[in-house]
């Protein structure tokens, strides 16, 4: 197989001219990484969405940079050639211009990361700016915004009424105007979707907003169905990886109580003399 070229900027803006669909998927860690890298994945986000798939937060907002951080530098180091994302946690980058760009760096010196993602519309806008102007890559986040799902009154679609659809596709173009290099729109309807993408001179990512982006993302762990329950609506399921996983270590369990692991072939020998020569010099 042909050694893959690193993805830029250049390249993400290349399939959106040419209406290539633009692949992203999220991941935590080095395995992961390795393996989206290999198959082609365009773009990795290092989601703070971790609070929940890894450490078992019942949201995001417990994240913080020195938490995400090393993981987004472990997902870059299995990914050299996807454009690798950390996404700035809550209170990373909502209290002053300053510290959103100094901990925006911390991706980027400290985990080698090739951007950051931070929610928020018109009133993030100066961060936006901001992280940009320091030489950085900013992707906004705009629909369904977890960080501020309480003000949100849930976890909901976003959209859906005129005010509110109006202010999306404003939000976008400010978001833009300010210095993102693409936009991650979550949970809205299609059709608002479409409006903000076809406006939209940057690449614009969705996650249940419908069709008509120039790309898809998926949290790694829903596409691959690692827990069990809920899942949301724009969720598609690839596999039943929480099945899998419970039957080979329920397979493992089986076969230590059954003692036929470790096998013969499992295990390390040692020439007959020597070992003679140990249990005689033990008597």
């Amino acid at each position: 197989m042909a050694e893959r070229t690193k993805v830029t900027i250049p390249y993400l803006r290349e399939k959106k001219a040419q209406g290539k669909p633009i692949v992203m998927l999220t991941a935590y860690d080095y395995p992961i990484a390795t393996i989206e890298d290999e198959i082609g994945v365009d773009m990795i986000l290092c989601g703070d969405s971790l609070g929940m798939t890894v450490y078992g937060f019942s949201g995001t907002n417990p994240v913080t940079m020195d938490l995400i951080v090393p993981h987004t530098a472990a997902v870059k180091r299995g990914a050299p050639h996807s454009f690798v994302i950390g996404d700035m946690p809550f209170l990373s980058y909502q209290a002053s211009n300053e510290r959103a760009v100094l901990n925006a760096g911390r991706f980027i010196q400290e985990a080698g990361a090739d951007g950051v993602k931070m929610e928020g519309g018109e009133e993030m806008a100066e961060r936006v700016r901001s992280i940009h102007n320091a030489g950085i890559a900013v992707m906004g986040h705009l629909g369904l915004t977890p960080q501020s799902v309480s003000a949100l009154g849930g976890f909901k679609a976003q959209g859906r009424s005129v005010e509110s659809a109006l202010k999306l596709i404003s939000d976008a173009k400010i978001i833009e105007e300010a210095g993102a290099f693409s936009i991650l729109l979550e949970a809205i309807p299609s059709e608002i979707g479409q409006i903000i993408t076809e406006r939209a001179g940057i690449p614009i990512i969705g996650i249940g907003a419908g069709p008509y982006t120039d790309g898809q993302v998926l949290v790694v762990h829903d596409a691959l169905g690692f827990f069990k329950g809920h899942k949301a609506k724009f969720v598609k399921q690839y596999c039943n990886l929480n099945e899998i996983v419970r039957k080979a270590l329920q397979g493992y369990q089986q076969d230590l109580a059954d003692r036929v692991y470790p096998a013969p072939e499992h295990c390390y020998g040692i020439d007959p003399e020597v070992l003679a020569e140990i249990k005689g010099s033990l008597k």
